[in-house]
């Protein structure tokens, strides 16, 4: 049986099968940029600002939520983090650079970014602690007391004991 293969414009075939070591969300990205530049060529860019969200990782430890968003050349005093209940919230903005020349091609983003996150668990948003370093934000977000898993100690009775004091 054959493997599927996606072709091209004009019946070319692609070098890969179908799925081939290719992430689909970056293919959905790649459409909304070729979407989004087709509207400012449309719109002679006067399309309205729509917040993006970055890329992130979250891990969880028995003491805290760990996040770590990436955030090339933003400063700190470019972002926002917020936290209400369950709900961490960094918003900001990637401001465009001042260049010369013409530019022939621009695939990072700038503008509005906002990343929202609902975290599982309580938490102890008085204790949040962020931080940024070589374009990685950094956000621990401890759980609450009662959210932490406790360990409880079990004690031994013998029967023996109990029944000639009973």
């Amino acid at each position: 049986m054959a493997t599927p293969v996606r072709r091209h414009r004009g019946g070319a075939v692609q070098d890969r099968p179908i799925g081939w070591a290719r992430n689909p969300l970056t293919e959905f990205d790649q459409l909304l940029s070729e979407m989004s530049g087709l509207m400012e060529s449309t719109v002679g860019g006067a399309a309205p600002a729509v917040a993006w969200t970055p890329l992130a990782d979250v891990t969880e430890s028995a003491e805290a939520f760990h996040i770590e968003i990436e955030l090339p050349g933003v400063k700190s005093k470019d972002i926002d983090v917020e936290a209400n209940g369950q709900e961490l919230v960094v918003t900001g903005d990637i401001k465009e650079k001042e260049r010369k020349g013409v530019l022939r091609r621009r695939t990072r983003r700038t503008g509005a970014f906002e990343y929202r996150l609902r975290l599982p668990g309580e938490v102890d948003t008085e204790k949040i602690n962020a931080q940024i370093s070589d374009g990685v934000l950094s956000v621990t977000v401890p759980k609450a007391d009662v959210a932490k898993p406790r360990h409880i100690e079990i004690s031994e009775t013998s029967e023996s004991t109990e029944k000639t004091g009973g």
